[in-house]
């Protein structure tokens, strides 16, 4: 499947919505996750780990890690795309509006359905921004960059980047539990699944224009 990005002019009134959607819908599925108190992704383990020692929102310091984040991608000649951006600063005013608005859970049933439900619609969420194919997110750019710099594999450069992250969070005193291992388990298949549904095709018309071209030169 290309997901490859494509120029901003390619069907922006689809893509950049989706887009935008798309990051909106990931940080509620953010704080969903933070509301069930049952365990975060690594990323999101380090925020909250942050978050106890810094006097600073929780969407605010994931914007300033995705800050820092991107200026890793420098040395590993990446270029930011406009979804690059857009996710550092759409991902952390919905994360802080969600978390104003999704009370503290204190019942089982109600933290296990947000850990669920969090989990489901990040794959939801995560399908789309990415299906809209404006330009990787600061991790994902750092992922993708590190695996081209070093020659290792993209499983093996996000496995070592989240361990680190996670141990660091951990340590800082970010959540870790249930919902951190089936976020793991959980969240390749289902952004897979959903991806068909997003993803924007590139545009068809330079590859039904190359074979005219060449059979326009063939002809005597």
């Amino acid at each position: 499947m290309d997901l490859r990005p494509l120029p901003v002019r390619h069907a922006p009134l689809r893509r950049l919505p989706q887009l935008l959607a798309g990051l909106a819908l990931y940080g509620t599925s953010m704080a969903m996750q933070v509301r069930g108190a049952l365990g975060l992704n690594p990323w999101d383990v380090l925020h909250q780990g942050l978050e106890t020692r810094l006097p600073l929102s929780f969407g605010l310091i994931t914007a300033i890690t995705g800050a820092v984040v991107l200026l890793l991608w420098i040395p590993l000649r990446q270029r930011p795309g406009v979804g690059t951006v857009a996710n550092v600063v759409v991902i952390a005013l919905s994360v802080d509006a969600a978390l104003a608005l999704i009370p503290e859970a204190h019942t089982w049933p109600a933290r296990v359905g947000l850990m669920a439900g969090g989990i489901v619609l990040n794959g939801v969420a995560s399908a789309a921004y990415i299906g809209a194919r404006l330009g990787p997110g600061p991790r994902d750019g750092l992922m993708t960059g590190l695996a081209a710099r070093t020659g290792r594999s993209i499983r093996l450069v996000r496995t070592a980047i989240e361990v680190v992250v996670l141990a660091t969070g951990w340590l800082l005193g970010g959540t870790v539990g249930i919902g951190t291992v089936l976020y793991a388990l959980a969240i390749g298949p289902l952004t897979q699944a959903f991806l068909p549904l997003f993803r924007v095709p590139g545009d068809p018309r330079p590859a039904a224009a190359a074979p005219a071209a060449r059979t326009s030169r063939s002809t005597p």
